[in-house]
């Protein structure tokens, strides 16, 4: 069985069409959407079979954590064990944005759906589509790249429908993403007031440095 295409304007997104996208993640379907990075793969957080077919989706290593979209600063706060006012200073700086910050998890996510780490990857997307099914979904949303484990990131929906366009119910057109590059993603998680860029994306390191040494 080939996945539904559902075209969503990207900036303006129509009501009915997130409305339909949120009740496919709350009966548990696993959704292809666009972010302002690359296509991801959205469930809810909290429904741990939904987060297990996310794994088998991809092939992905179980101990690998999944990245959760939010649509609010509060939100992140409510998933974090923590205050931290490093969060504080980066989400003001780059949030809407390709900056994916992890923090210790709080209480709110089982811990299978942090890979058993303890920690969650969080992210306020600078895209129209994503932050609609957020608030209207009311919690987070899964976000790792809707491609298979080894394959290329998919910037458009046809890239989706050929990697994994059988494995899926459901591809949310929403036209090509914003750019080419992955988010960065900084690890405030080590406690002590230290923090780590794991991974240097479409916002380099030295921003990211002078933001944080302020």
């Amino acid at each position: 069985m080939s996945a539904e295409i559902l075209r969503v304007h990207p900036d303006e997104p129509q009501t009915d069409r997130i409305d339909y996208i949120v009740s496919c993640l709350r009966q548990g379907d696993v959704v292809a959407l666009p972010t302002d990075t690359f296509y991801g793969l959205a469930v809810d957080p909290v429904n741990l079979h939904a987060v297990e077919n996310i794994y088998r989706i991809k092939s992905r290593q179980k101990q690998k954590p999944l990245s959760l979209l939010i649509a609010s600063l509060a939100q992140a706060y409510e998933l974090a064990r923590d205050s931290d006012p490093m969060l504080d200073k980066l989400a003001d700086r780059f949030w809407p944005g390709p900056l994916t910050i992890i923090v210790r998890a709080g209480t709110k996510l089982p811990l299978r759906s942090t890979a058993n780490t303890g920690n969650v990857a969080l992210r306020i997307p600078d895209a129209a589509i994503p932050r609609a099914v957020v608030e209207r979904f009311g919690l987070p949303i899964t976000a790792t790249a809707a491609n298979l484990q080894g394959a290329s990131e998919c910037t458009h929906a046809a890239c989706v429908r050929d990697q994994i366009g059988d494995r899926i119910p459901l591809i949310v057109d929403g036209g090509p993403t914003g750019r080419s590059l992955p988010t960065t993603i900084v690890d405030l998680s080590l406690g002590g007031g230290r923090w780590e860029i794991l991974r240097e994306g479409a916002i380099p390191t030295h921003e990211i440095v002078m933001v944080l040494q302020r």
